[in-house]
C-alpha cells in the first residue's frame, strides 16, 4: 500500500513537473509547432515514455494544458456569480461567456492556437472543448425567447473567437485587446438585437 501511494504521488509530481515545462515552453517558443514532446520531456526531467503514458500524444498534453490554464474560467461559468455565472440572464450571459472565451485565448494565444491545430484528420469542431463551448452557449441561446438556431447561431458566434482569427486579428492587423473586445460585443449585441426588437 504504502509503496502504491508513492507512485500515485511520483505520477502526481511528474504530471504536474510535464504541465510546467510545457506551459514555460509554449509560452518562450515563437511558434507552437517548435515545441516537441521530447523538449517537454527533457524540461521536466522525466522519460518520453512517462510522458507518453501520461498524456497519451502531444494532442493529449495540449489539452491538458489548456484544462489546467482554463479552470478558473471553467469555475466562473458553472458556479459562479454573474456574469458568467449560471443564474445570469441568459442574453447577459452569453456576451460574458464569448468575452472570456476571447480573453482566454488571448492570453493563451501559442497554447490555444496549438491545440485548435493539434486536430490532425478529426474536425476540430469535435473536439472536447469546443463541443463544452458550443453546448454552453446553444443552452443559454435556447433560452432566450423568440431566438431560433440557436446550435447553427452557437456556431456562427464561436467562430468569432477562432485561435486563428484572433492571433491574425491581434498580430497582422494589430486590433489592441479591448478594441476586439468591443467589436465582438457589437457583433453579439447585433446577432441578439431582433430578439429584443431593436433596430
Amino acid at each position: 500500500m504504502p509503496a502504491r501511494q508513492s507512485s500515485r504521488k511520483d505520477a502526481v509530481r511528474n504530471r504536474e513537473a510535464v504541465l510546467a515545462a510545457a506551459d514555460a515552453l509554449f509560452t518562450r517558443r515563437e511558434s507552437p509547432e517548435d515545441v516537441t514532446m521530447a523538449d517537454v520531456a527533457s524540461a521536466a526531467g522525466v522519460g518520453k515514455g512517462t510522458l507518453f503514458r501520461a498524456f497519451g500524444d502531444r494532442a493529449g498534453l495540449l489539452r491538458a494544458l489548456y484544462e489546467a490554464r482554463l479552470e478558473p474560467v471553467r469555475q466562473a461559468v458553472e458556479t459562479g456569480p454573474p456574469p458568467l455565472g449560471p443564474a445570469t440572464p441568459p442574453h447577459e450571459r452569453v456576451p460574458a461567456l464569448l468575452d472570456a472565451l476571447l480573453c482566454f485565448k488571448l492570453d493563451n494565444q501559442r497554447l490555444t492556437l496549438a491545440l485548435e491545430e493539434s486536430g490532425g484528420s478529426s474536425s476540430p469542431y469535435r473536439a472536447e472543448h469546443y463541443e463544452r463551448w458550443h453546448s454552453l452557449l446553444r443552452t443559454a441561446l435556447t433560452q432566450i425567447p423568440g431566438l431560433t438556431g440557436s446550435d447553427f447561431t452557437a456556431h456562427a458566434l464561436l467562430a468569432a473567437t477562432r485561435a486563428d482569427l484572433v492571433e491574425h486579428l491581434a498580430g497582422e492587423e494589430r486590433i489592441s485587446r479591448e478594441r476586439m473586445r468591443a467589436q465582438l460585443a457589437d457583433f453579439v449585441t447585433r446577432v441578439l438585437a431582433p430578439v429584443h426588437g431593436e433596430n
